[in-house]
């Protein structure tokens, strides 16, 4: 089984939560893979080593120098605010049509495929999670990490 129901996902709170509704179409495209496949695409995307952001060592590449930019912006400043507006820098970075499919890690038993339109209409509510989360494009460089510091990093995936 590749996904498992939204309703059935130890975090699915997050999309259910009362002041950050979140439309049923949008709920129909949030789709939590099973942790045995969180688990290959963990080991395929992002760590064979780490289960956890807060483990990544040398050999992972979220730790390699020049994957990061310098600087990081703020997201918790939007995420706070009334608008649903993504960070204007995070939108400049992650340059994807609405139809790309995304993969957001939270760590190695939890990830979730949404598309990028959903992704931008919901950010808040993945984010409820902040520890370190992960955001990859299928088929895109750019990735995107955040930090419970309240800031982001924007990078470029290795080949």
């Amino acid at each position: 089984m590749k996904y498992i129901a939204l309703q059935d996902f130890d975090r699915a709170w997050i999309f259910r939560h009362k002041d950050l509704p979140v439309a049923s179409d949008d709920l129909e495209q949030i789709k939590p893979y099973s942790e045995a496949v969180s688990n290959q695409l963990w080991n395929q995307y992002i760590s064979p080593n780490a289960g956890h952001p807060s483990q990544f060592g040398h050999g992972d590449w979220p730790s390699r120098n020049g994957v990061w930019q310098e600087g990081a912006p703020d997201w918790q400043q939007c995420w706070e605010l009334d608008e649903p507006d993504m960070p204007a820098e995070l939108l400049a970075h992650l340059d994807w049509d609405d139809n790309t499919v995304v993969l957001f890690f939270y760590d190695c038993d939890r990830v979730i495929e949404t598309r990028w339109s959903v992704f931008k209409r919901c950010w808040k509510n993945f984010l409820f999670f902040d520890d370190g989360p992960i955001l990859v494009g299928k088929k895109r460089k750019q990735v995107v990490q955040f930090r419970q510091s309240g800031d982001f990093l924007l990078g470029t995936k290795p080949e």
